[in-house]
């Protein structure tokens, strides 16, 4: 026979049962109003900022350009400045674009000399076929180890030299002139000419000649044996009686990189001109205007490690080392630090070190001069905190880390009420930034350079109340004491719960009452 238990004692177990999912649905309560809490304050007003800096700006310009001071990136709470915005005097936001820098290049004019072999052949009356022949010669050319052009021998096994040389032939009658090799000689490594073309030729007048016409046609090569027509040009210098003199004097190329030319006559009476002069033009990169951020170490969380931190929204694409010792070699890996769950008893999570970048920086002293290394490039990266591991276990040297980065550049529409305020400081906020098109339709790069450049005030704290704790700081700390407040309120329940069921067993145990009568 089953025994039920008595209604008061099932009552008292739903009453258990409906605490225990009172228990389970608290935190889903209390995560639904933390949402409507950071829903409700996400309004966008300049006091949703922690910091805040004027903006200044001159003329009635529409489009406005700002280079991004080092204090924003100092202070805002995300990795691409999703948390910038530029709000005017009654609190609007006003629409803007983040641009990255540009790569800058540099074209500079180089006038290098060349050296000037004359060509002879024997001699031809009809200046056509002279042409012709001069064009079809087989020349034999002596270059010394450096490639550089010693001498030129034509068909006829007669000897060129230089120009000064030649003069001396001319005036024996040795030989007719109907062309000029040319050696510009090799490029100067130290200029970075690698990106070096030679974009036009330049020659100076006949000697003894002020009145001088003449139609040349060029031809290069990098090897002495193979020849490609490239360009012609009508020379020409014309003067008069009160010494005025016409120049026609250039022969314009495409811009290409060869060494050595071969000029040769159309129409017009071949001669050694006194200095033909190449025009080169080097395209340069031009090194980019760089902030750099020198922190001190700190002890890092696994022992040896330096520990660097830093502010997140930094877009670093170079670190440096300072040291302080005299001669001192430094192996190092940059990298961060990752929390993850621990795989030893009796711990929940551990640190992991994660490397990005590794590197070798010195500082030698050596004949009286000091040899150091440089800063070294690395992608653009965000990190709240910067780790250097040593690679050298001995060593005891501290250097403070340099970071660089480029400022981006912000191009804003300005709308609304002047004046304007830069606002920031809030990790939370969702990305402002709009295409380029969406903020200066129509403008060409040319005029995007030549923006209005506003500048920006001091840097102010709008929201005291928000330098406290950021908002994902905030929320780790109210998930934790949801966590605290779950368990304390289950332990509640199972006591509650063992109680109980330890007076439902007390009473299961007695008799009914009645039950134990006298027999008759």
């Amino acid at each position: 026979m089953i025994r039920l238990p008595p209604s008061h004692v099932t009552r008292r177990l739903a009453c258990l049962l409906m605490l225990g999912s009172a228990c389970v649905a608290l935190p889903v309560v209390a995560n639904s109003n933390t949402t409507a809490n950071a829903n409700t304050s996400g309004t966008e007003t300049p006091e949703g900022y922690a910091y805040s800096m004027p903006v200044q700006v001159t003329g009635k310009q529409g489009v406005i350009a700002l280079k991004v001071p080092p204090a924003v990136y100092l202070n805002a709470r995300t990795g691409g400045l999703d948390d910038l915005r530029v709000f005017d005097a009654k609190g609007l936001a006003q629409p803007f674009s983040l641009q990255r820098p540009r790569t800058e290049t540099a074209t500079r004019r180089i006038i290098q000399a060349a050296s000037i072999f004359p060509v002879r052949s024997p001699r031809i009356a009809d200046s056509a076929q002279a042409a012709q022949k001069a064009s079809g010669v087989k020349l034999d050319i002596k270059t010394g180890p450096d490639g550089s052009v010693i001498s030129v021998r034509t068909d006829t096994g007669a000897a060129n030299g230089d120009a000064k040389n030649d003069a001396q032939n001319d005036a024996k009658n040795e030989g007719e002139l109907n062309g000029l090799v040319l050696d510009f000689g090799p490029s100067d490594a130290r200029r970075q000419t690698s990106a070096e073309r030679i974009a036009a030729l330049r020659f100076s007048a006949p000697e003894n000649q002020p009145n001088y016409s003449a139609q040349v046609w060029l031809e290069v090569s990098n090897d002495l044996k193979s020849w490609d027509a490239v360009g012609a040009a009508e020379l020409g210098w014309m003067s008069n009686d009160n010494a005025q003199t016409l120049t026609n004097d250039r022969l314009e190329l495409t811009p290409q990189a060869f060494r050595y030319a071969r000029l040769t006559w159309r129409a017009g009476e071949p001669v050694v001109f006194p200095a033909i002069e190449a025009e080169r033009l080097a395209v340069e990169h031009v090194e980019p205007q760089r902030e750099t951020l020198w922190i001190k170490p700190q002890e890092g969380k696994v022992s040896g490690d330096l520990a660097y931190p830093a502010a997140v929204a930094l877009p670093v694409e170079q670190i440096s080392l300072k040291l302080s010792e005299s001669n001192i070699v430094f192996p190092m890996t940059l990298g961060k630090y990752l929390e993850r769950p621990s795989r030893i008893a009796g711990k929940t999570t551990e640190w992991i070190f994660q490397p990005v970048f590794r590197a070798t920086f010195y500082q030698i002293e050596q004949n009286e001069h000091v040899r150091r290394s440089g800063p070294q490039s690395i992608a653009v990266t965000h990190q709240q905190e910067w780790i250097v591991r040593p690679q050298n276990a001995a060593t005891t040297a501290k250097p403070e880390l340099g970071l660089s980065w480029q400022a981006d550049t912000l191009v804003f529409l300005a709308g609304g009420t002047p004046p304007y305020r830069l606002a920031f400081g809030r990790s939370d906020a969702r990305p402002a930034s709009q295409p380029l098109g969406l903020v200066a339709p129509g403008f060409s790069t040319g005029e995007l350079q030549q923006l209005a450049l506003a500048q920006v005030g001091e840097l102010q704290t709008t929201n005291a109340d928000a330098l406290g704790e950021s908002a994902s700081e905030q929320a780790t700390k109210a998930a934790r004491q949801r966590t605290l407040l779950l368990w304390g309120l289950l332990i509640l329940g199972v006591v509650i719960l063992g109680g109980m069921t330890w007076k439902l067993v007390k009473q299961m145990k007695r008799p009914p009452p009645g039950a134990g009568g006298a027999s008759g």
